[in-house]
């Protein structure tokens, strides 16, 4: 007898009704099979993972792990349940093994409740079985229990914040805290993870030729921002990135964009979670692990994973564009190896040049795989955006706009007041503009923070993201130290602070039309609090409308953040139109006004 015994065939139809043959997989008494190992903390928002013995195998087997096997977790707790995808995981230590081979299956579950969660799990052998839909009448493999209880993270970690997630609003939302998020992020390097200590990393050129002395990241700056007790792999690797990643969260830096797929024409030519450039359909298992490692110190960090899934120039390298065996796998192993961190958002892709019934297919599968239901946006080209995203409005598996654009105040909103016409607001934000440029070119990036930064915030918008372009050092591709651009995330984070620390913003929105001066911006809730940012300076009036009331007027410099500071004028009474008087200092400089309703005793 082998050590497996077949014990069902069943004939049931897939998504195209085309028939298949699922195997379900179970094994002889004398065997280990029986007895999951589940590792982690048993805590809300942790991340656990449970290890099953399963058939020994190994990446390249010509019965394919990934393709013709599949294995489903069913966690259940008095609340509800969820389905969640697993993988086959070689020796079950593949990040500091390397291992191709094993009989070790994993999962990886993120709870959102506390008390008893029972599991079950199935798992299946079959032509193409995992990218078939789950079988829920079958015999489980192996089942169990575990309890759960509270966090103790604090801080910026997400496990204290609980899980982000569209809420029907503007902005994303923290499960646990109710904490609306509003993005600083870092859109450069794109090509993060091409970072040469990860397994199975190399640089290709144009005709998919392996370059010997290609370039893959170092981070060798980032090394003195590494801290002992941090993560690492394989006897010490995996300090530089580690250590970049610290260095953007003490910046208060809470989003990383990168790409895991830039081959098949793509810009770096160096990632994917392929067993090598050349392959569509079997998974590089230490890789991946290695990511995991990295992505879980992002967690810890309160840096969201902005996972960008393709570029313009492999929108058809997979499945010629469509939605075949090659992409549903692509983003299932995906999904069962990272879904369960608890910020992340879905790109469907860079500059997108898929048809929209295809963008629609495949945010679809990847909405009904995703067991957390994680934002999924679409990024595009400035003159696509009509094109692009008014077929997608109201769309019930696309949450949001990434923008590339430069008259990023007005394309905010109308990207905002669309969606929120088809009653599926959108969360808008700026994912790429023009290149950022270095501190030592640039230290004040009036640009940036008077033409992007601050007209996406004021539009209603989620957030920035930085891209550094190509024409300056440590560019798009070749980013080797975040401290190129230190200046750039202390302004960044002064806006960001204004909006989290002196305003409802999520009850605000868009008011130009109340201020007097052209170009400057209104953020409002009329009759209780105005927010008005003048890019050059200078005053302006505003008008309170028929609201009899008396409001407060501060200063707020976008250049040093800190403290609201009080101008020429303390406080203005309505109705109708009232200057706001002029800032403390530095009068021809950017300035963010803040006016608040003061309430009687």
């Amino acid at each position: 007898m082998s050590f497996l015994e077949i014990k069902e065939i069943k004939i049931l139809k897939d998504f195209t009704f085309s028939l298949f043959v699922i195997i379900l997989l179970s094994f002889p008494a004398y065997s280990d099979y029986s007895k999951p190992q589940i590792a982690g903390e048993l805590k809300k928002w942790h991340k656990i993972t449970i290890t099953f013995n399963g058939p020994q195998t190994n990446e390249d087997h010509k019965d394919n792990p990934f393709l013709n096997y599949r294995l489903d977790v069913v966690f259940t707790h008095k609340s509800g349940k969820y389905i969640i995808p697993g993988f086959y995981a070689a020796d079950g230590n593949a990040a500091y093994t390397s291992a191709k081979y094993g009989n070790k299956w994993k999962v990886r579950f993120t709870p959102d409740k506390e008390g008893k969660w029972e599991y079950k799990a199935f798992l299946f052998q079959g032509k193409d079985i995992a990218i078939e839909p789950f079988d829920s009448k079958s015999k489980p493999l192996a089942s169990g229990s575990f309890s759960v209880i509270t966090s103790d993270k604090s801080g910026p970690d997400f496990r204290a914040k609980g899980m982000l997630r569209y809420i029907g609003k503007r902005y994303l939302q923290f499960s646990e805290t109710n904490e609306y998020f509003l993005k600083l992020g870092a859109d450069s390097p794109e090509n993060f993870l091409a970072y040469y200590e990860f397994d199975g990393t190399y640089d290709t050129d144009d005709e998919g030729n392996i370059l010997k002395k290609g370039f893959l990241h170092k981070y060798n700056p980032h090394i003195i921002d590494f801290k002992p007790g941090n993560p690492t792999w394989k006897n010490g690797k995996g300090k530089e990135i580690i250590g970049a990643l610290n260095y953007l969260s003490s910046k208060k830096v809470n989003s990383v964009y990168f790409i895991p797929y830039n081959i098949d024409g793509g810009d770096g030519k160096d990632i994917w979670p392929w067993t090598n450039h050349d392959q569509r359909l079997r998974f590089d298992c230490s890789k991946l692990d290695q990511w995991e490692i990295v992505f879980s110190h992002m967690d810890s960090l309160g840096l969201m994973m902005h996972i960008i899934l393709q570029e313009e120039e492999n929108s058809f390298g997979l499945d010629k564009g469509e939605l075949g065996i090659q992409r549903k796998l692509y983003y299932r192993e995906m999904i069962a190896r990272f879904s369960h961190h608890l910020a992340l958002v879905w790109n469907l892709g860079e500059e997108n040049q898929n048809t929209t019934e295809q963008q629609k297919d495949f945010a679809r599968y990847i909405r009904n795989l995703d067991p957390y239901n994680h934002p999924i946006v679409l990024h595009t080209y400035p003159d696509n955006q009509e094109k692009v995203y008014t077929p997608l409005l109201g769309f019930d598996c696309i949450e949001g706009a990434s923008l590339q654009t430069t008259n990023t105040h007005n394309q905010t909103k109308i990207w905002i007041e669309k969606s929120g016409m088809k009653g599926r607001p959108w969360f808008v934000c700026l994912d790429e503009n023009a290149g950022v440029k270095p501190d030592d070119i640039d230290f004040w990036h009036d640009e940036p923070r008077k033409e992007y930064l601050w007209p996406n915030l004021m539009a209603g918008g989620a957030g920035v993201e930085w891209y550094f372009g190509y024409d300056f050092p440590h560019n798009d591709l070749n980013c080797e130290d975040w401290r190129s651009r230190d200046h750039l995330w202390d302004l960044t984070r002064y806006a960001i602070n204004f909006f989290q620390d002196y305003l409802p913003f999520w009850q605000m929105s868009s008011s130009d039309h109340l201020t007097s001066t052209k170009d400057a911006l209104c953020f409002a809730t009329p009759g209780y609090t105005y927010a008005i940012y003048l890019p050059d300076g200078g005053t302006t009036e505003l008008d309170l409308e028929n609201h009899k009331k008396e409001f407060t007027v501060n200063w707020y410099d976008p250049r040093k953040g800190g403290e609201l500071l009080e101008g020429s004028i303390k406080t203005i009474k309505g109705p109708g139109r009232k200057t706001l008087g002029s800032a403390p200092y530095t009068h021809q400089k950017d300035w963010a006004v803040l006016v608040r309703f003061l309430k009687e005793n």
